[in-house]
Order: C-alpha cells, then sequence, then structure tokens
C-alpha cells in the first residue's frame, strides 16, 4: 500500500500554530520505534537526520538483532535506546559482555524490559537483570522501565504496581536517571486516571507517552490486539467518534490524542513520545513535519 496520499494531507493541513507548545516539545523530540525485521533498512533510509531511535528486543529475532541494528543506527548518526530484554539472557556472562557494548558503542540510554519469551534464561524479570548489569561497568546514564496503563496481559495490577515500584528504588540506588514508558493506549482519560493513582502511590519517574504513529490502521488494529491492549480497543468501540475516525482513514492520525492530553503533561510530569511505527517511519515522519513545519 503506498502511503503518499496520506503523508500529503497531512502537509496540506498543518497544524503547528494551534497546538500546545507542550505537545510541540513532545513530536519535536519524539523518539521513533524500529522493529528488526526486514523492512527495518527501508525504515531506517525513512528517518530525518539525528533522530532519536528506540530497537526492540524480541524472542523472535533474539537481541543481537537489536545489538546489530543500533549499531548501523549510531553508524548513520542517530541517538540510539536499545531493548535489553531480561528473559533473552542466557547467563551472568551474558549480561557482562553487553555492559561491555554499551561502553564500547557509547549508548548513553536503554530501554529495558522482562520481554515476552517462554523460555527464559537466567532471568525471568527484568529487576533481576538491572540488578546484576549494574554491577558492571555500563556506561549508562538513562534506562527506561515499562509502563502499563492499560494493564498487562498476564501480571496483576498488585504486582505491577510493586514491580515498577522496586525498579524506581533500584534505579535511585545505582544512582542512574529513569523513565517509564507507556504501552500503546487509545484512551487518554484512562491514561490521566491510572498516573494520578501512580504519582499517588510513590511513583517519581518521568513518563514518556507511548502512542501509535501514523501507521496503517489494518496493522495498528492487529498489532493491537496480539499485544494485548483490550481495554484501549474496547474504548474505541464505545467512542464511535473516535473508532470513525480510525476506521475511517488507511493511515492513523495520533494528533487528536495528544492534544486531549495537553493540559496534563506538565502537572503529570509527561516529557517524553515513545512512537510505535510498527516501522512505518516514512507516514510518522510526514505527520511530525507536517506538525512542526521543519
Amino acid at each position: 500500500m503506498r502511503n503518499d496520499s496520506a503523508s500529503l494531507s497531512w502537509r496540506e493541513r498543518p497544524r503547528a500554530s494551534g497546538l500546545n507548545p507542550d505537545v510541540q516539545e513532545l513530536i519535536r523530540n519524539a523518539v521513533f520505534e524500529i522493529i528488526p525485521l526486514s523492512s527495518a533498512a527501508e525504515a531506517i533510509d525513512a528517518l530525518p537526520a539525528n533522530s532519536r531511535v528506540s530497537v526492540t528486543a524480541s524472542a523472535a529475532k533474539g537481541q543481537t538483532a537489536t545489538l546489530e541494528l543500533a549499531e548501523e543506527l549510531i553508524r548513520r548518526g542517530h541517538r540510539v535506546t536499545p531493548h535489553f530484554s531480561a528473559r533473552l539472557m542466557r547467563d551472568r556472562g551474558q549480561v557482562k559482555d553487553l555492559a561491555e557494548w554499551t561502553r564500547d558503542n557509547g549508548v548513553a540510554t536503554a530501554f529495558i524490559i522482562g520481554g515476552d519469551t517462554t523460555e527464559p534464561g537466567a532471568y525471568h524479570d527484568s529487576h533481576s537483570f538491572m540488578r546484576d548489569l549494574f554491577e558492571h561497568p555500563h556506561g549508562l546514564s538513562t534506562v527506561g522501565v515499562a509502563a502499563y496503563p492499560d494493564g498487562h496481559p498476564v501480571i496483576g495490577e498488585g504486582v505491577r504496581r510493586h514491580t515498577l515500584s522496586a525498579k524506581q528504588e533500584l534505579l535511585a540506588e545505582a544512582s542512574l536517571r529513569g523513565y517509564c514508558s507507556t504501552q500503546m493506549c487509545f484512551d487518554p482519560a484512562r491514561i490521566i486516571a491510572w498516573l494520578k493513582s501512580e504519582r499517588r502511590n510513590g511513583l517519581t519517574l518521568p513518563v514518556h507517552l507511548g502512542i501509535p504513529g501514523a501507521v496503517e490502521r489494518a496493522r495498528l488494529l492487529a498489532i493491537g490486539t496480539r499485544l494485548g491492549v483490550g481495554q484501549s480497543l474496547r474504548y474505541l468501540r464505545k467512542h464511535r467518534r473516535s473508532m470513525a475516525k480510525l476506521l475511517g482513514s488507511p493511515t492513523h492520525d495520533p494528533t487528536e490524542m495528544l492534544e486531549a492530553l495537553s493540559g496534563q503533561l506538565v502537572p503529570l510530569d509527561i516529557c517524553g513520545l515513545h512512537i510505535f511505527t510498527f516501522n512505518q517511519v516514512k507516514t510518522t515522519a510526514a505527520w511530525r513535519q507536517a506538525l512542526l513545519h521543519d
């Protein structure tokens, strides 16, 4: 499917002058997420110069695929945040090698997740992996961890909250800057309610908002279902206007959701934007360019 028409539509209706300044700042400094798949080469070619890029890790491709793609992005002058998956680590020796890799490649920021492989190695969760990683000279200054305003398909709410608190404490003990990045969620009210509750319960980490980029709606709905964001998909079904917009266009437009959250960005310390591109960087970059008038 060609994406040129969607890109042109954003260029034909620039909105930067009407955007909240805090929203503009998020979009300007947004992180593009890339998946190590065959489509990654085309995605890299579509990135704006000197982009902030996050590279996922998956059981299917393994941790090495993430590192190789990160190295390519670094060679091209991008600022890279690789994902480290705890459950992909074979043993403590691999963790030591990973710390050496971050140092040798000048990687300052990493995003650490538990991962979804069903046959983990030495680590079943991200907290235990982080603890061992931080024992080695790693060169990192900032570490991101996952957060789930829409819930987690297999982790209960109480366990999830306790785990996030424990990782926050571990980051502080290691004297590292931290942040939590949210899973994809379509419901602004749910994000606000979740984060207000987390703040009341002691979460102090700044938040990077995870949103789908300007991607094909069919892929967005399919992947959203697979990732377990059922609450958000139910939100779209209840709010027919939002669903009509999503289904009435071949490509998703994230702008309305960001505008709905604009008044809460500063009060709730939402200071970053993580864009799930599903490797459709071309249309997402065009959406960003149109809004910023680059």
